[in-house]
């Protein structure tokens, strides 16, 4: 069914979550009166310090809510300082991906107009690849079930199935397929494990490989972690969709993030075949929590991810050009010189730059042609 209106679950979180979280509001805001997407907000608050005072890490009813929402908009939750008993620490996040079948955790990484370079080589503002995470097995299938054996001995079991590496691969073949006609990308797929070593990623490449022989019109390959590890940073523009285990990609996401200036450029988002959370790749950070310095870019450019999976899923064209709006008022802001973040040297803060964004989306600066 066709729609424009939209229930969306925010949870905020805590830390510099809930500043981001209202930068991101504010654009929406704006993109909600200029292209007529209307998005119901249910906030459900929930985290660490949550934990702390209530002994729950959400509400009673807040998964329930989350579920019954549209999309989810998720700011950052976790504290290092509030842990569970058992040293790990409070994550609703990760319990939401397993609860909700949130199997492709979506991390693009794109070179922004107007940031400053990490890499020396002219080439670095063409990086434009997507790291897609399995983002409920893995080494994480071991979260809360490792077993440590008379204090000498510690294990963690990894966790790969069929089903969810053809889920992760489809998803990662149609995702190269569709940048590829909408962005102008190769359309390559190149999965990325240790298939050399464990045997478990040697079944992964299996997988993949028999669901690439079902779309012939996409190429795929494979690369080794720790020589991807090495060709991000030696020719990240040479990539484009790289599915891979959970764990390597909860790493490698950083790296990408690293080479666009850090990880308040870092969207994201968390997949499933009926559910979508989308919140920025970086943490809560602790060390400037509360002094309105935070980047809020990865937040907004999620919020944008969220709206283009809207409009895809229920066939509105008003969601996606408002995605698209977004986008580009982000590049607007940066590439025009409006703002520079803390987090390279500027002095806009977070409320800053969300309103940067949202004026050029208000006044239509950045509308495409």
């Amino acid at each position: 069914m066709r729609s424009n209106s939209f229930r969306i679950a925010v949870m905020p979180g805590e830390g510099v979550g809930i500043e981001v979280m209202g930068a991101a509001l504010a654009v929406l805001d704006a993109v909600e009166a200029r292209f007529g997407v209307g998005c119901a907000r249910d906030t459900v608050m929930g985290g660490a310090h949550y934990y702390r005072e209530t002994g729950s890490i959400l509400p009673p009813d807040g998964m329930d809510r989350a579920r019954r929402a549209d999309a989810i908009l998720f700011g950052a939750m976790g504290w290092p300082d509030i842990r569970y008993p058992d040293g790990t620490e409070i994550a609703p996040q990760l319990d939401m991906r397993f609860e909700l079948e949130l199997f492709a955790g979506v991390r693009p990484i794109r070179a922004i107009p107007g940031v400053p370079p990490v890499l020396a080589d002219p080439r670095a503002g063409k990086i434009d690849l997507v790291i897609v995470r399995e983002s409920t097995e893995g080494m994480f299938a071991s979260r809360g079930k490792g077993e440590i054996i008379d204090d000498t001995e510690a294990s963690d079991t990894q966790v790969i199935t069929r089903a969810t590496t053809e889920k992760l691969a489809h998803f990662s073949f149609e995702l190269a397929r569709r940048r590829k006609r909408e962005r102008g990308t190769p359309g390559v797929v190149t999965l990325v494990d240790k298939a050399n070593v464990f045997r478990s990623f040697a079944f992964m490449r299996k997988v993949f490989y028999e669901v690439a022989a079902r779309n012939p019109d996409v190429e795929a390959g494979h690369h080794y972690v720790d020589a991807m590890a090495l060709d991000l940073v030696r020719r990240p523009w040479d990539f484009d969709v790289l599915p891979m285990e959970n764990l390597f990609g909860d790493i490698l996401s950083d790296l990408g993030a690293g080479l666009i200036g850090g990880m308040g450029f870092a969207p994201s988002a968390d997949i499933g075949l009926e559910h979508g959370l989308f919140q920025p790749s970086h943490g809560t950070a602790p060390d400037i929590a509360g002094k309105g310095l935070a980047n809020p870019t990865g937040m907004i450019l999620s919020a944008a991810m969220m709206l283009d999976w809207l409009g895809e899923r229920h066939g509105s064209d008003s969601a996606r050009l408002a995605a698209r709006a977004i986008e580009r008022s982000v590049d607007k802001a940066f590439g025009d010189g409006l703002v520079r973040s803390c987090d390279i040297g500027g002095k806009d803060g977070t409320e800053a730059i969300g309103r940067a964004v949202a004026d050029a989306i208000r006044n239509g600066e950045a509308d495409s042609d």
